[in-house]
């Protein structure tokens, strides 16, 4: 066995773990709906719609899938309850290819762009900066020069804490310290980034939520501000959210995407979860790509996204 088929190997028994508790109330709830049932029918269907919209896919998300199962149904005439997991499994994976969700295999970013400048946004709390450093730590395994920023200067300990995690993983971070203004740490981090030939700089940025408006005009000023330096940056807006919040991560996606053009979607804590479906709902409502999850608390339990491993692993056996 390769070192790739090792690793590989690895990564699918991180995910089967983190999925484990959704998997768990999934299967449990679907095994109890189809007892004593031969074949899909109306009782059968009604039952999984109930299931999908316990387990945070979302109402609109829950009809979609429905609707797909319904027209299987009618084409084939007779669907044995045996074969609704591997039709759900088709369908899901589907529905998240309609949804610009891409098949990501590493951790790369574009050649073309130098310094690729990912800005992280979220509430607090979600994960937002254990995410960054996770990812800087991937990115560097995966040979690239990383610039962490500390734009959150609201609160001292997310810059302690992207600090602590720059010492971790070994890369440098750029700060000013509690009360600097945000927009002037990116700058500072851009420059930095061009000056050492950096690959990627990652600006973490304050997850206050409580005035749209404040919001939207703090992120805005930090990307006029590094658009002086890099005209196109940020490349990648990467809205974090924590999975085991359920219906409030909608909330949340729906305030940030209202407030920034977010373009790239992290969900983390999905191992300390049953609500993993809100990654499928998620994706769906907002049509931005989920490009990677968390599913465990070790710095390797950060995963980029594959839409059929992780379908699949949802509906793999036990």
């Amino acid at each position: 066995m390769g070192l790739f088929d090792i690793f590989s190997k690895k990564k699918k028994e991180h995910l089967d773990e983190g999925l484990s508790k959704t998997k768990e109330s999934f299967f449990g709830k679907l095994s109890r709906a189809i007892v004593g049932k031969s074949k899909v029918d109306d009782e059968v269907l009604d039952n999984l719609e109930e299931i999908l919209v316990t387990s945070d896919v979302g109402v609109d998300t829950t009809l979609k899938i429905i609707g797909r199962i319904e027209e299987r149904v009618a084409r084939d005439k007779f669907v044995n309850t045996s074969e609704l997991n591997a039709i759900l499994n088709e369908e899901i994976v589907a529905l998240l290819a309609e949804n610009n969700t891409e098949d990501y295999t590493q951790f790369s970013i574009p050649k073309d762009k130098k310094p690729y400048v990912i800005m992280v946004v979220g509430v607090n709390g979600v994960g937002k900066t254990t995410t960054i450093g996770k990812l800087a730590y991937q990115l560097k395994q995966s040979g690239h020069k990383v610039i962490l920023g500390a734009a959150d200067t609201f609160r001292a300990a997310a810059v302690d804490q992207l600090k602590i995690w720059g010492e971790r993983v070994d890369v440098p971070v750029v700060t000013q310290g509690m009360g600097a203004d945000p927009a002037s740490v990116a700058f500072d981090a851009l420059q930095s980034a061009i000056g050492q030939d950096a690959d990627v700089v990652i600006i973490d940025t304050a997850g206050r939520l409580h005035n749209k408006i404040n919001l939207m005009n703090e992120l805005s000023k930090i990307k006029r501000v590094m658009q002086k330096l890099i005209p196109d940056a940020p490349h990648e807006i990467l809205l974090v959210l924590d999975a085991s919040t359920g219906q409030n991560a909608f909330e949340q996606a729906k305030q940030f995407t209202l407030a920034t053009e977010v373009n790239a979607l992290a969900l983390t804590k999905l191992d300390g979860t049953a609500k993993g479906g809100v990654v499928i709902g998620i994706s769906d409502q907002f049509k931005i790509p989920v490009k990677y999850i968390g599913v465990g608390e070790g710095i390797e339990h950060l995963q980029v996204f594959n839409r059929k491993e992780f379908v699949g692993s949802l509906f793999s056996e036990r």
